[in-house]
């Protein structure tokens, strides 16, 4: 992934649509995994609709800024 927010930004625009696996590393340790799709991107956040319903979360939205600090990571097919 870039190393800038506006790349990051640009890169994820150019993925809408697209499937993603989705690993987000949270507080204590804990890993979340998901897999889903990119279905929009906005100035701030970018939106992941989920294919599992195992939490009953239909969707999940982390910011940018997530990505560049290597608190998440997309791995898109």
């Amino acid at each position: 992934m870039a190393n800038n927010l506006s790349n990051i930004r640009q890169e994820l625009s150019e993925q809408v649509g697209k499937e993603v696996k989705l690993t987000a590393y949270e507080s204590r340790n804990r890993v979340i995994e998901h897999t889903g799709v990119l279905s929009n991107t906005y100035p701030s956040v970018f939106v992941i609709d989920l294919d599992n319903n195992r939490d009953s979360v239909d969707r999940v939205s982390y910011s940018y800024i997530d990505i560049l600090t290597g608190s998440v990571e997309l791995q898109f097919d």
